[in-house]
C-alpha cells in the first residue's frame, strides 16, 4: 500500500511518501480502503515530539492519521453488522493509527457505516468523528442543558466547527463563536449554524456583557484565561485542544471558585477507550448533523502525497475548516 510515514520527529519535511505492506484485519477488525484522511493538529503535535512522553504514542517512524473515510476492504473473524464494499467512516483509534495510507486496518467499535446518509466521504470524515467526540463531551463533560448558551473559540477549526450543529441538536438557545481577526472573512461565509461570530481580540467589548454557560476552547493560551470572566455562574469551561502552541499557561484556580465557575478537560483519545457504551449514540447523532448540513465545514482537498504541504498550512493557521487527504 502507498503511505506516508514520519521518519522522525521535527518539522513537515520529515513525512515522506513509503509502499508498506498491506495490512490484514484480524479478528473483531476491519480492512478499509481508503479514500479520504482527516488532517488534523493533533497529528502535527505527534509529528513535532510534543507528546514522546506518553508511552502509548507513537515513535518514528510509524504512519500518522487518526480518522479515515472510504470503503470496507476485509473482515476478520466475528465482524457482524458490515459487508465488504460498504461506506464507512472511523473514529479516532489511537494516536499514529495509520490513517495516511491506502488500507487502513481498525477495530469494529471504531467503524461506522455511512450508507443510510449517503455521505461524501470528505466529509464524513472531516465532521463525523469530531462530531461524536463533541456530542460525547457536551453531554458528559459539562452535561450542556436544553436553552443554555454556548461560545466556541476557534470557530472554524476542526473540532470547532462540529461544536454549534451538536450544541443545536442538544437544544442549546444560542451559539456564538470567535475567531481571530483574519479570519473574519471567512466567518463571515460560514454555512455553520452560529448565531455570531466575533473577533477574538475584541473580547470581552465584542460581546457586548454577554455571558456563557458553556465555553468550548481548543484554542488555550492567554484566550482560555479571558474565558473565565464569559462565563455566567456555574458556567463551565471545556478545554479540548492547544492550538496556540502556548504549553506553558496556566489557570489561576482562585478565579475558578470566586467566580462559581467550572473548567473541565476532554481528551477523546483517552477517555472513549474505556467508555465505549457512549460512542454509538454519539456517533448516531454525529451523522445526522452531517445528513442535516448542520456542519457543513469549508473543505480543501489535498493528494495524500502533499500531506506535508497539509502540515505546512495547518501550522500557519492558513486552513479555515479541514482538510483532507484524498487517497
Amino acid at each position: 500500500m502507498k503511505a506516508i510515514q514520519v521518519t522522525r520527529f521535527g518539522d513537515p519535511s520529515v513525512l515522506a511518501v513509503a509502499d508498506l505492506p498491506d495490512p490484514a484485519p484480524g479478528p473483531g477488525e476491519v480492512a478499509i480502503d481508503v479514500s479520504h484522511a482527516a488532517v488534523g493538529l493533533i497529528d502535527v503535535f505527534l509529528r513535532q515530539g510534543l507528546f514522546k512522553e506518553r508511552e502509548v504514542l507513537p515513535q518514528p517512524p510509524y504512519v500518522p492519521g487518526l480518522e479515515v473515510a472510504g470503503t470496507v476492504r476485509a473482515l476478520g473473524d466475528g465482524v457482524t453488522g458490515l459487508t465488504v464494499g460498504e461506506p464507512v467512516v472511523t473514529l479516532s483509534a489511537g494516536a499514529g493509527a495509520g490513517g495516511y495510507a491506502s488500507v487502513y486496518v481498525a477495530d469494529q467499535s471504531y467503524v461506522f457505516s455511512t450508507a443510510r446518509h449517503e455521505l461524501d466521504p470528505a466529509l464524513a470524515v472531516a465532521i463525523v468523528p469530531n462530531g461524536l467526540m463533541a456530542h460525547v463531551a457536551l453531554t458528559r463533560a459539562v452535561r450542556i442543558a436544553p436553552g443554555e448558551r454556548v461560545l466556541v473559540h476557534g470557530a472554524l477549526g476542526g473540532f470547532a466547527s462540529v461544536v454549534p450543529g451538536i450544541a443545536r441538536q442538544l437544544g442549546a438557545s444560542r451559539v456564538v463563536g470567535t475567531v481571530r481577526t483574519g479570519k473574519l472573512g471567512a466567518a463571515a461565509a460560514t454555512r455553520l449554524p452560529y448565531d455570531a461570530i466575533v473577533d477574538s481580540g475584541e473580547l470581552p467589548d465584542a460581546l457586548e456583557g454577554e455571558l456563557f454557560d458553556v465555553i468550548v476552547d481548543p484554542v488555550g493560551g492567554a484566550l482560555r484565561t479571558q474565558s473565565l470572566d464569559l462565563l455566567a455562574p456555574l458556567g463551565r469551561l471545556l478545554l479540548v485542544g492547544n492550538a496556540s502552541g502556548d504549553w506553558e499557561h496556566r489557570i489561576d484556580s482562585n478565579r475558578i471558585w470566586q467566580g462559581t465557575i467550572g473548567v473541565v478537560g476532554f481528551a477523546s483519545g483517552f477517555y472513549l477507550p474505556t467508555h465505549m457504551d457512549e460512542v454509538p449514540p454519539a456517533a448516531e447523532a454525529a451523522l445526522r448533523a452531517a445528513a442535516a448540513g448542520l456542519a457543513d465545514v469549508e473543505l480543501e482537498r489535498l493528494p495524500l502525497a502533499d500531506a506535508a504541504t497539509a502540515h505546512e498550512r495547518l501550522e500557519s493557521h492558513a486552513v479555515d475548516g479541514r482538510i483532507v487527504l484524498e487517497v
